[in-house]
C-alpha cells in the first residue's frame, strides 16, 4: 500500500497517510461503509448526485463537530447535493452524535470495519487508524472534481472553496 509522508500534520508533527493521492478527474473509488443502524452502504448509491465527501478524525472532537455543522448549514442552500461525512467512529457513536446534533443535510457513515475508504482515498493516518481531515467533491458521474487535505488536521477546511467547487459543477 502506498504511503505518503508529510502530506498532513497532527499537532505540528507530520503523519503518514495510507493510500493513493487521488486527483481531480480520477474516478471516485466505490467503498462499502456502515450506516448508523449497522447496515452496509455503498458510496456508489449516490451516483447521479453531487457529493461533498468529508473525512474527519472523530465526530466527538470540537473541530470535527464544528466542521460537520458548518457543512450542514452550507448544504441547506444546495440542490441535489449530498453531504457525506466519514469517520472511524463506531456507528453507535455516530447515531448518538446525530441524535444530539439535529442536523438534516449531512449523512454520517463509519469506516471502522476495514478502513476501506481511508485506504482507497488516501486519508487513513497509518499510526492512528483515523482519517485525516479532507474534502472531496464528486460529480454526478462519480468523478472527483475537487479535493482538499487540511494541512494541519486540527484546523477546519476551507468551506467556501469546497462550496465554490460544488457550484461550478452544479451550475
Amino acid at each position: 500500500m502506498e504511503e505518503r509522508k508529510d502530506a498532513v500534520k497532527l499537532g505540528g508533527k507530520p503523519v503518514t497517510l495510507l493510500g493513493p493521492d487521488l486527483k481531480p478527474g480520477d474516478d471516485a473509488p466505490d467503498v462499502e461503509l456502515m450506516d448508523n443502524d449497522l447496515h452496509p452502504f455503498r458510496l456508489s448509491n449516490y451516483k447521479g448526485k453531487t457529493v461533498i465527501l468529508t473525512t474527519v478524525l472523530s465526530l466527538d472532537t470540537s473541530v470535527c463537530d464544528a466542521e460537520v455543522r458548518k457543512f450542514n448549514e452550507k448544504a441547506s442552500s444546495l440542490d441535489n447535493v449530498e453531504v457525506v461525512t466519514v469517520s472511524m467512529d463506531l456507528p453507535f457513536t455516530q447515531k448518538r452524535w446525530c441524535g444530539q446534533s439535529d442536523l438534516d443535510n449531512v449523512k454520517t457513515y463509519s469506516d471502522y470495519r476495514s478502513g476501506e475508504l481511508g485506504k482507497k482515498y488516501g486519508t487513513l493516518i497509518k499510526d492512528l487508524n483515523l482519517h485525516a481531515r479532507s474534502v472531496f467533491v464528486i460529480d454526478k458521474n462519480g468523478d472527483i472534481q475537487y479535493k482538499q487535505f487540511v494541512p494541519e488536521v486540527s484546523q477546519e477546511p476551507d468551506y467556501d472553496e469546497a462550496i465554490e467547487a460544488v457550484k461550478k459543477i452544479t451550475g
